[in-house]
């Protein structure tokens, strides 16, 4: 037996927006943010092993080193005494991810914020389970720029590229006029 149509029962319908007739994102979302995820954590489990207590190993004619760094702080080692501080900081910033996901209409913003979300996940699980302990976990970085020290650039890893590539995603997006739901600036203001 089939259920009946609302439709048919008189019920009123609900005007379409454009917004609402593109499919969500949630799937590509989550796919970005557990590809990043992934790549991060097995990337760094395998410099732990390969570069603990050895010298930097240059590649690309001195471009890029792999070298071990164990960061207390965040991006650029700032605040290093306030690990505790950042590792709630990228909690909240989780949250606020996953809640907005199910509104998501735009691949563009989807994929950015998956980017934003694994990159931000990967950092926490060292925050989480790396020594010293919960909440003040050092996170591993392992990528250094033109010189092995992190003179030139600082230290990073596969989390930190994960969330400044779908910060300037998002970024581009705005700037463009392009919102989550898949509005443009210019429809927004054609509907008022």
């Amino acid at each position: 037996m089939t259920s009946p149509d609302p439709r048919a029962e008189g019920a009123p319908a609900q005007p379409a927006t454009e917004a609402s007739l593109l499919p969500r994102r949630v799937g590509l979302f989550a796919a970005t943010a557990t590809v990043a995820l992934t790549l991060d954590v097995i990337t760094k489990v395998v410099a732990v092993a390969v570069l603990e207590g050895r010298d930097p190993v240059r590649l690309l004619g001195g471009g890029l080193y792999l070298v071990l760094y164990r960061n207390p702080g965040a991006a650029f080692s700032l605040a290093t005494g306030l690990t505790w501080l950042l590792t709630l900081i990228a909690v909240v910033v989780v949250i606020a991810i996953v809640r907005l996901a199910p509104r998501l209409r735009s691949p563009g913003w989807a994929s950015g914020l998956g980017l934003v979300l694994g990159g931000a996940l990967g950092n926490l699980v060292d925050r989480f389970f790396r020594s010293p302990g919960p909440l003040r976990g050092h996170v591993v970085d392992f990528l250094s720029l033109l010189a092995p020290d992190g003179s030139v650039w600082p230290v990073f890893n596969l989390a930190d590229s994960a969330i400044v590539s779908g910060g300037a995603l998002l970024v581009l997006l705005a700037m463009l006029g392009r919102d989550y739901d898949g509005t443009t600036t210019r429809q927004r203001r054609d509907a008022q």
